[in-house]
């Protein structure tokens, strides 16, 4: 601590006060169980970064502009602001909680504190696995963005042979995995500064590619947003049925906004600046993110072109905007990718090391340690990113098997967020939630907003895993094994992980001695080697 020079700390200096928040911000932690382990380094745009670059504007909108357009046409804008005012419902109640409990895995703690142990574990375990699989599908957004702005990306074949794409994108995926476990593994400081300064890059990006969208408008709102290429019109929902499956190209992107508070632990005030995070995270990729889309819309040069549900937003912008400032946006593309990557990596970290932790997963000692050199759990870093690479490799051989994994794993992320809902909203109907004093509640908003929370993420959920072929089983031969992926594959993950908590994790669940907080007195805990 420093001491000043002999009349003991400044209170008005800005290191001691930074020094007397990090003590309490500790001291806070110790009253969930937990003693201080983690480096609190990051400040409000670094936790903000962690949020947005999770959520990726540029990664999400390029990556899935094309099948929005290809199965709801133009006017699947709507479903943007839709999703948005679902997700904001949610993001209210993880306000709250991040307010009341500033811990490392978020989900994992909060659906454990709000829904019990059980709860908890099953949240944590489906947010843990289906965080590797999402870090192995942005990273196959190399794949769509490089090869396009250079063949020289195509390294294997020349992309014209049945698997070339696919095992290119596993190669490329690969360095970029690589790249983020070296980088998550040295440090939270400088993993944010990476991450902080991609945001940057993405967000200056998204507003120039905005103005330039805006530059070259040919047609209004109203053509666009009416739009609908005549889908859906032998089908039984008519329209309305087409529109919810390209709903599911906003419901893809617009969520990881809970990474802001799962680095609690590492962050300063989080019960304040979390919250923060969350919001204009969650909001500024709203505003942004559409109006990309819309203005991509009003601007491409013929709007019924084919190539819009091919390929997507990458046409649009070297279409549109001609090929020299085109590959430019797409450099800053792969950049927004790059730091998507980091940060779902890093969220999987901290969600790992919080369940370890408690004990909750096998080794957990070996998981939970952290290194005392760059104060940041390494082996979650490594096991994740081999996890990542593997499941990467399925890809080669079998792209319609991944893109089914790569669709339930953000239902599975949806089914984690309702185990932190609706544990909550039961919490609110017995009288048993109390925001934190002080700090970020919805007061009499609360029941309502989460009502809707819930309500919204039953209803997302079971759109997302409805038995398409369209989505689930799109090319090949129909097997009613890929039609009812999503129900097949949450289902063994949930209850094969679930028995084997229920057996065997259970009787050895409690924070491991080396990682609990000690007591004022009583002895310190002698730290495993």
């Amino acid at each position: 601590m420093n001491g000043g020079t002999g009349g003991g700390p400044d209170p008005s200096s800005p290191q001691d006060v930074r020094l007397a928040q990090g003590k309490h911000d500790d001291d806070a932690l110790g009253a969930f169980g937990y003693k201080p382990e983690l480096r609190r380094t990051l400040g409000n745009f670094h936790t903000f970064a962690a949020g947005i670059s999770y959520i990726s504007i540029l990664t999400g909108t390029f990556q899935l502009f094309y099948f929005g357009v290809a199965f709801g046409g133009p006017a699947y804008w709507w479903s943007w602001p839709m999703v948005f005012v679902g997700q904001l419902m949610v993001a209210l109640c993880f306000c709250e909680l991040a307010a009341r409990y500033p811990v490392a895995g978020s989900v994992y703690n909060w659906s454990k504190t709000m829904g019990g142990p059980h709860v908890g574990w099953l949240g944590g375990w489906m947010m843990m696995t289906a965080t590797m699989v999402t870090l192995s599908a942005v990273a196959l957004a190399y794949q769509i963005t490089l090869p396009q702005i250079d063949d020289w990306f195509q390294f294997v074949g020349d992309g014209s042979g049945k698997t070339d794409a696919a095992a290119n994108a596993v190669l490329l995926g690969t360095v970029l995995i690589l790249f983020t476990t070296v980088v998550n593994a040295f440090g939270v400081k400088l993993m944010a500064t990476i991450n902080s300064t991609g945001v940057f890059v993405e967000l200056i990006a998204a507003v120039a590619l905005i103005i330039f969208l805006a530059a070259h408008i040919t047609r209004g709102p109203s053509t666009v947003l009416t739009d609908t290429y005549g889908l859906g019109s032998g089908d039984t929902l008519g329209y309305f049925g087409a529109f919810l499956t390209a709903s599911l190209a906003s419901a893809y992107v617009m969520y990881g906004f809970d990474t802001a508070s799962s680095l609690g632990e590492e962050s300063h005030d989080p019960s304040r600046n979390a919250p923060r995070a969350i919001l204009r995270a969650l909001i500024a990729s709203f505003i942004i993110g559409g109006l990309i889309l819309l203005f991509a819309l009003m601007a491409v040069p013929n709007l019924a072109a084919e190539q819009l549900g091919t390929e997507g937003l990458q046409y649009v912008v070297l279409e549109t905007l001609g090929s020299t400032i085109g590959e430019i946006f797409l450099w800053c593309v792969v950049v927004a990718i790059t730091v998507c990557a980091l940060a779902v990596q890093a969220a999987g970290i901290r969600l790992m090391f919080a369940m370890a932790r408690d004990n909750n997963l096998p080794a957990g000692s070996l998981l939970a340690r952290v290194s005392p050199r760059f104060k940041t759990p390494v082996v979650p870093a490594v096991v994740i990113g081999v996890v990542g690479v593997v499941i990467l490799v399925i890809n080669i051989n079998q792209p319609q098997i991944f893109s089914v994994i790569t669709s339930i794993a953000v239902i599975m992320i949806y089914l984690a967020y309702l185990m932190v809902t609706l544990p909550m909203l039961v919490r609110r109907l017995r009288g048993r939630w109390q925001p934190a004093e002080g700090k970020f509640s919805l007061g009499r908003f609360g029941l309502p907003v989460n009502i809707l929370a819930v309500v919204w993420g039953l209803a997302m959920s079971i759109n997302l895993a409805w038995p398409r072929a369209d989505v689930y089983n799109a090319t090949g031969p129909q097997h009613w094994y890929l039609r009812w992926g999503a129900f097949l594959f949450i289902g063994v993950v949930a209850l094969g992980g679930f028995a084997y908590y229920w057996f065997v994790q259970r009787h050895r669940t409690g924070v491991l001695a080396e990682h609990r907080a000690v007591a004022a007195d009583e002895p310190p805990a002698t730290a495993t080697p």
